[in-house]
């Protein structure tokens, strides 16, 4: 009876997950089959292009420049018991290109506007205002999550663009004012060893990650239920969600691209 019963648990855990991945596909093109027709909001295109982006810079540029920093010091303690300290630039600039600047500033993104975009739907949800926009004719798929889902493809790029700046910068920092190297030849080592294709590969993954959390956020605020309550559930989940789909996404692109 313990074996059926455990049994029955996780059949019932796998149909569930396969139930939330097909709504999930689901909801994806139904927001991307309308929201890819006229009439575009654009006001609502420019107010996330403000949250998701310029607002984000702050948190992104700190972690980024923290990220830099210890990178740097772990790095020169880890490579003089090799007498390798000289590669410590190039390490510090492929990590934060090629993995710690998309993921980080995803994280960052899905901490701060998945769950700001998750509990604002989810409110206009619980309290029958998108109810009260399809009353109004107002397509609330193309209104409120097209908008978001467009901005965090194209924006991610941008703040993991900036990530990886300040990141470098950040060793380059560490490097050179506290581990003593020369500043020409952290720099010349820096840029020596960067590759076009280490950048791009991080912008890549910025693209897929800023789209995984607006998907998600935005989802999760579309089907939440049962009042405060409720949106507070689809909030957590809509970061746990993020989360683990970025992390998912990294180690499935990381293996494409490399």
């Amino acid at each position: 009876m313990f074996i059926v019963k455990f049994l029955e648990k996780v059949g019932h855990c796998f149909i569930g997950f396969l139930a939330a991945i097909g709504n999930i596909s689901l909801f994806l093109f139904r927001s991307l089959a309308t929201g890819s027709r006229p009439p575009y909001y654009w006001k609502q295109i420019a107010q996330q292009a403000l949250q998701i982006g310029y607002f984000s810079l702050p948190v992104v540029g700190m972690t980024a420049l923290f990220t830099g920093i210890a990178m740097a010091l772990q790095c020169s303690a880890g490579f003089s018991k090799f007498a390798a300290e000289t590669a410590i630039p190039s390490v510090v600039m492929i990590a934060m290109t090629r993995e710690l600047g998309p993921v980080l500033t995803a994280l960052m993104v899905a901490g701060r506007l998945g769950a700001s975009m998750t509990a604002e739907i989810g409110t206009m949800k619980v309290t029958e205002q998108i109810d009260a926009m399809t009353m109004l004719s107002v397509n609330s798929i193309k209104y409120l999550v097209f908008p978001r889902l467009l901005t965090g493809l194209l924006l991610l790029p941008f703040l993991v663009f900036i990530d990886d700046i300040i990141g470098i910068l950040g060793g380059y920092l560490t490097g050179v004012y506290y581990l003593g190297f020369n500043s020409s030849n952290y720099i010349h080592n820096t840029f020596s060893s960067m590759e076009m294709w280490d950048v791009l590969s991080g912008l890549i993954k910025g693209a897929a990650f800023g789209f995984t959390v607006c998907l998600m956020g935005c989802y999760h605020g579309y089907v939440s239920r049962g009042g405060a309550e409720g949106v507070g559930r689809a909030t957590t989940n809509s970061v746990v969600s993020s989360s683990i789909m970025i992390l998912l996404l990294d180690c499935i692109l990381t293996f494409l691209l490399f």
